[in-house]
């Protein structure tokens, strides 16, 4: 039988996507133009791949988003899922501090933030990580929370218990692959999240890869929109590579 067409729900996506890929394409466009010789060219691509600092600061960023990452799974999923089995009265008060860094501004945020480290964290790039795991803190926090609400956690969990399963051994190999589509929404975000992050960065003068665009821009624009667009396709591939590793979405978890 065939599905009948979701008209509203068609014309806005139809719309989002012209929202969403309509500068991309006037932005690529631009990056390609060859004012010297006229017409399109890569040159401007070229440029940025042959800059010393290109890959030194696209590496940086890459490994700060990947350890933001682990520091938000080893933080989020044991935490999320003692909530859940808990059924803890303090569960929606930590609901609610979840979304306090959607509201704190970002140079107040900074500043108080990151004189509560320890002095050889603030002397050390390695304070980016935590910072940025607040920062994404809501939306990871939320991914996770549907991932385990869609699953009969507090079930598997005892099961696993009793076949002698401890703790970190019930999350590892029974919560998160009961959760995948969950978890892997939530390294996406907060990867691309950290990778992209710029404020943050500057107010606590340190250099990554946007920061570093910025300079650039400084010296040649449309090599610097080149540069912007490929900050915006490298998070796009890694986002499509987790998203085909995820399953398929199935009702597994509710029978």
């Amino acid at each position: 039988m065939k599905r009948k067409l979701n008209l509203p729900l068609t014309l806005t996506l139809l719309l989002l996507s012209l929202f969403v890929f309509i500068p991309m394409l006037s932005a690529f466009e631009f990056s390609i133009r060859t004012p010297a010789k006229g017409g399109y060219g890569w040159d401007q691509y070229l440029w940025a791949i042959r800059e010393e600092e290109f890959l030194y600061y696209i590496i940086r960023s890459g490994w700060l988003a990947a350890l933001t990452v682990v520091i938000t799974l080893v933080v989020l999923v044991p935490t999320m899922t003692w909530l859940h089995l808990s059924k803890s009265t303090i569960r929606p008060f930590v609901d609610g501090i979840s979304l306090l860094p959607l509201v704190i501004p970002v140079v107040a945020f900074a500043v108080g933030a990151q004189i509560s480290f320890p002095e050889f964290v603030q002397n050390s790039v390695l304070e980016l990580p935590f910072l940025y795991f607040v920062l994404a803190l809501p939306y990871a926090y939320r991914t996770l929370d549907i991932g385990l609400n869609s699953i009969p956690l507090k079930t598997l969990t005892e099961a696993a218990r009793s076949a002698g399963a401890n703790w970190l051994r019930t999350i590892i190999t029974v919560i998160i692959p009961v959760i995948k589509s969950a978890v892997v929404g939530t390294v996406a975000i907060t990867f691309a999240l950290s990778l992209g992050e710029y404020t943050l960065t500057v107010l606590l003068h340190w250099d990554t890869f946007p920061t570093w665009v910025t300079f650039v821009a400084q010296e040649n624009i449309l090599g610097a929109i080149a540069i912007s667009m490929m900050s915006l396709v490298i998070p796009f591939l890694v986002l499509t590579a987790l998203t085909l590793v995820a399953p398929e979405r199935s009702t597994q978890g509710r029978k």
